[in-house]
């Protein structure tokens, strides 16, 4: 275990109060994203939250990342969904314990050296891209145009339209109400990053997003009390599945159809999964240490384990399949998470939040964490970013 990770856990409780608040905004980040992608999969709402949850719950016992969180994930929907139609989610569900298995055994044949033979230019290119992405899939969100869920990045889009096409038809589609928080919430952002308020305590205590998030909240209150027609409506909201009692709860996990182990079909997904889901978690070690300020190293055969960990678990209870995932470890590092208790704060969070308030989360616009996002975007592609790659060299460009 390399020294640096040591001395970084020995300070995990001394760096809570960064990694509190910024465990709360990949939280808030993570909702719509563990929702949309379960929704995108064909697979039961509840199976995005679980998948979540271990993620960020489990998975962190065993990986040494201290700032990459794990969820489901949107590169595995077209998988999962196919999948389901074709098996149905029970058996799908064993070809995730079964990658999970494979997962674990890749690590220990140290198959996470592979991770180390990605040129920095390509994860250079790769995190510019996803922040152009996230960028551009927000704008719509921002104004209250949501014809895809919240977290796709495909650019071919649920409804038929495209990322580009769907920025031309929200022209025609404003919601006021929507546009006006989502203008707020990104002005409270903005300010919050001036040298001025970075140097404020209070400011360090109280992070934009979580301020931009809470300011949408209540703004979409007064507009709901005294100005109904600006008022967010509920698809636009963070739409999270609600409990009537605990007696529901065993609703929400489903258990896989272990009968269907010695399926050739089955066996070959696991391998799909396995596969699929370590070369993306690899991608986004690599992309987020690169990321990290303190400039840490994840052990990547480790993390090989650490999620195969997770996917067995994620399985046997009713979850999507798991990997470390950029937008929501971009999140984290934006927000200033310093150590993986930040991940296991976003994990305690989606645990409380399915169980007991559900309601308060539902409360929050989609305008608020596009705002979020759409900073996260722009920070991982910054036009500096260019330029200083082109400096570097052409072929590096």
């Amino acid at each position: 275990m390399p020294a640096q990770q040591s001395n970084d856990d020995l300070k995990i409780w001394r760096n809570l109060r960064y990694d509190l608040p910024a465990g709360l905004v990949v939280f808030l980040v993570a909702v719509p994203l563990c929702l949309g992608i379960a929704l995108a999969s064909g697979a039961p709402l509840s199976s995005g939250i679980i998948a979540g949850i271990i993620g960020g719950l489990i998975i962190p016992l065993l990986s040494r990342s201290p700032l990459g969180v794990s969820g489901p994930a949107a590169g595995l929907a077209v998988i999962v969904f196919e999948a389901v139609g074709q098996i149905g989610f029970e058996a799908f569900l064993t070809a995730v314990v079964l990658g999970g298995m494979l997962q674990i055994a890749l690590g220990f044949l140290r198959a996470g050296i592979i991770g180390y033979y990605f040129p920095s230019s390509v994860i250079t290119g790769m995190l510019s891209g996803i922040g152009i992405i996230i960028a551009l899939k927000q704008i719509p969100h921002l104004v209250g145009y949501d014809t895809d869920w919240e977290g796709d990045t495909a650019f071919v889009e649920p409804g038929g339209e495209t990322t580009l096409s769907a920025l031309v038809d929200m022209l025609g589609a404003f919601h006021l109400g929507a546009t006006l928080i989502g203008a707020i919430c990104l002005a409270i952002l903005i300010v919050w990053e001036l040298p001025f308020f970075k140097r404020q305590k209070i400011f360090q205590w109280l992070p934009g997003p979580l301020m931009a998030v809470i300011a949408g909240a209540v703004i979409n209150w007064a507009f709901n009390q005294y100005a109904p027609e600006l008022a967010v409506r509920s698809e636009h909201l963070v739409s999270l599945p609600v409990l009537d009692d605990l007696s529901q709860l065993s609703q929400f996990f489903t258990f896989p159809d272990l009968t269907s182990v010695t399926d050739p079909h089955i066996f070959t997904l696991g391998i799909i999964v396995a596969v699929v889901a370590s070369l993306e978690t690899l991608l986004s070690v690599e992309a987020v240490d690169k990321l990290d300020p303190h400039k840490r190293v994840t052990p990547t055969n480790l993390e090989l384990i650490a999620q195969g960990a997770g996917n067995m678990a994620s399985g046997l209870i009713g979850g999507l399949p798991i990997t470390q995932v950029i937008v929501r470890s971009s999140a984290n590092i934006q927000a200033g998470g310093r150590t993986k208790m930040a991940t296991m704060v976003h994990g305690t969070f989606l645990l409380v939040s399915a169980f007991f308030f559900p309601f308060l989360l539902n409360m929050i616009p989609l305008a608020s964490l596009a705002a979020i996002l759409l900073l996260v975007g722009y920070k991982l592609a910054k036009p500096q970013l260019f330029t200083r790659m082109y400096r570097d060299g052409w072929y590096q460009f």
